[in-house]
Parts: structure tokens; sequence; C-alpha cells
């Protein structure tokens, strides 16, 4: 893919062979999904991944705006794991590795220092999901994660569709059921970018996220329990501003997460048709792409691509350097196993865990 290609403002589709492989007896494929207004999701069954995202700026110019690759082998070989991913059984960290449930302990996989992090290193975001393409707008992916897998307890049975509306949303439902009580907190990791991916940095974008807190953390960004108020911080961003305007200031929490890698404790705003609070909006003034968030989780974690080192090639033959895309991953909070005033986590047999996620796309005129 080179760069006169993606000038021209037609960037090239992905090529299922290019996914079209055979991994721990499973075969991996791609799946598209489009709508009236022309706009495409591609995803692969590993990890669940969302691998492009064509959507139109102001003048009808389509550009993939999420990070990713053009092939299982460079997902399968990145320096970042989470590219477009589902992640699970439990999105963000939990301290230590550990949790205690009904007076037992549970010992998970660490790979995050001494922290377990988004489902530990063959989370939901490695394995091959069953996939059903219902029709052209609507996808369903499928797995049953067995009792211990990565040290949880529990069979779960786990279900994610995932719809294209012809309002330009892409509306995401998580559904889980368990034999066994155990922690569960499901989330979607595209790294987005509205000017195109490889298109240089997010500081330029403007963001508003309808929460008066967060949850400051520690050294390790695990949070340290307290909810605090974004005003007068760098993580207000109840009034809509661009994401870099705050960055150089002088502040523990921004040191600490190297930039923005922080959950936001949603406000429990009018709920839209849906059922679904707004959470944020994100425009890009130069291409005039807008992306909302709407969820029915009490958190979002904004993740400012403070990590991102050069070391992945892109789609555009580009390196994806630090700050070129965000993520607006909507969860409980992290470390809510072990913080019991943290809104509860805990899915036991009977119950059905349900969580929803919507993008939505426009433009600014």
């Amino acid at each position: 893919m080179t760069q006169e290609e993606y000038s021209n403002h037609t960037p090239p589709k992905i090529n299922p062979a290019n996914f079209d492989k055979i991994v721990n007896g499973k075969q991996v494929g791609v799946y598209v999904l489009s709508n009236s207004q022309g706009i495409e999701a591609t995803f692969t069954n590993y990890g669940q991944r969302l691998i492009s995202l064509l959507v139109p700026d102001r003048d009808g110019h389509f550009k993939d705006i999420v990070l990713g690759f053009s092939s299982l082998e460079k997902y399968q070989k990145a320096h970042e794991r989470y590219f477009g991913s589902v992640i699970g059984r439990y999105a963000n960290r939990i301290a230590h590795g550990k949790f205690s449930l009904d007076d037992e302990e549970y010992l998970l996989a660490v790979n995050n220092g001494p922290n377990h992090l988004h489902g530990g290193p063959q989370g939901f975001h490695e394995v091959i999901w069953e996939a059903q393409q219902i029709n052209d707008q609507w996808l369903e992916f499928t797995r049953t994660s067995p009792d211990m897998e990565e040290g949880y307890p529990g069979k779960l049975h786990a279900k994610v569709s995932y719809q294209l509306s012809n309002d330009n949303e892409l509306k995401i439902s998580y559904e889980a059921r368990t034999d066994k009580k155990t922690p569960l907190n499901l989330t979607h990791h595209s790294f987005f970018n509205l000017k195109g991916e490889g298109e240089g940095s997010i500081e330029e974008h403007v963001l508003e996220i309808n929460a008066q807190y967060y949850t400051p953390v520690n050294e390790q960004l695990i949070p340290t329990g307290k909810l605090a108020n974004v005003s007068g911080s760098p993580f207000d961003f109840t009034q809509a501003k661009r994401v870099g305007q705050d960055l150089q200031e002088s502040n523990q929490q921004l040191t600490f997460g190297v930039g923005y890698d922080h959950n936001y404790v949603l406000h429990d705003s009018p709920k839209n048709a849906d059922g679904l609070v707004f959470a944020a909006r994100v425009s890009e003034p130069e291409s005039g792409r807008v992306m909302e968030v709407y969820t029915n989780e009490p958190g979002m974690q904004f993740y400012g691509g403070n990590f991102l080192s050069g070391q992945d090639i892109g789609k555009s033959g580009k390196p994806y350097l630090k700050r070129e895309a965000f993520c607006l991953e909507t969860q409980h909070f992290p470390n809510s196993p072990n913080q019991p005033a943290f809104p509860n986590t805990i899915l036991s047999p009977g119950e059905v865990f349900r969580s929803h996620c919507t993008y939505k796309f426009s433009t600014d005129t």
C-alpha cells in the first residue's frame, strides 16, 4: 500500500487472502460490514479485531481511521498487542495479578510489570472466535472461555455483536454467562485517528468527555481507589478542548501515564433512544470527522497513544509514533475486584452480563 494510494482519498481495502490461515486448528477469516452511506468496517475473528474502518470527511473523501495491519502475520508479530481487538476477561489492570472471591484467592497471569493487563498475555485479543455474519450490517462472534483460563474461575460463554447502522453508528453489544462467580469487564480497543491512520499526531483533535471525576492512579497505573474532580486540572474535558492543550503541564498524573491513560467516571446524564449515556465527542478540524461515544458502562478509559514507539509499521507503510492515536474504551473501573467501593464487576451463575458501546460518526461543516 503506497503513499500515493493513501493520498488519492481511496485507501485500499484489506485483502482477505492475507488472513486466510489456520491458527491453533481454527480458521481465521475476514468479515466486512457496510451501510448505505458507504462506511465499511472490516473485522477478523483473530481477537475480534476491527482491522479497517473507512469513514468520509466533510468533502466525502474516505480514509481508514483505525490503526492496524494488512495481514494476520503482522498482527501476530506486533509490539502493540491490542490494535482493534476485544478485551477480556477483564479490561484494564488488576493489581498484582490477583483478587479474592468468597474467601478464595485467585492468581492471574502477570503481563504488565507486577500486574495483570487486559485479560493476560493470552486474553480474548489473542484467541480465534467463532464468527457468524447475519447480514451486510450485522456480525456476531462467540466463544467459550474455559474454567481457569488465564487464572479466571468459571466457564464463560461470551457473545459480541457488531451492527453498522445507516445512521453511521457502529454498535457493539456484549453478552456473557458463567457457571462460577467471576470478574468480567469487556471492552473494545481500537486506536483511532480521525485524520486517517498513519496521518500524524492526534494532539489537535478536540475532545469532550462527559465526566466530572476520574480515577487517579499510582506509578503503575493502578487506581488509588479515590475519585478526583477534574475541575482545574489537565483532566477536565467537560468543555471541548484540544487533546494536546494541557499535556505540557506539570502534573503527577500526566507523569505517571506519560500523558492521558486514565479512567473517567461517566456522568449519569439522560439516555439516548438505545438507553445509553453520552460519554465523549471527538472532532478533527482538518477533515471535519466527528466521533461520538455512547455506553451503559460507568467508566471510560481515555488513552492518548503515549506508548506507541514507531516499532509497528501500519497499513499505510508509516510507523505508528507516540500520540498518533487515541482509544476511548467503555468499561467498569480498573482493579475493581480489589476495590470494594468501585462498581461491582462480579458475574454470578444465573445472571447475564450485558454491555453496550456505540461509536457514531458524522462531520462538522
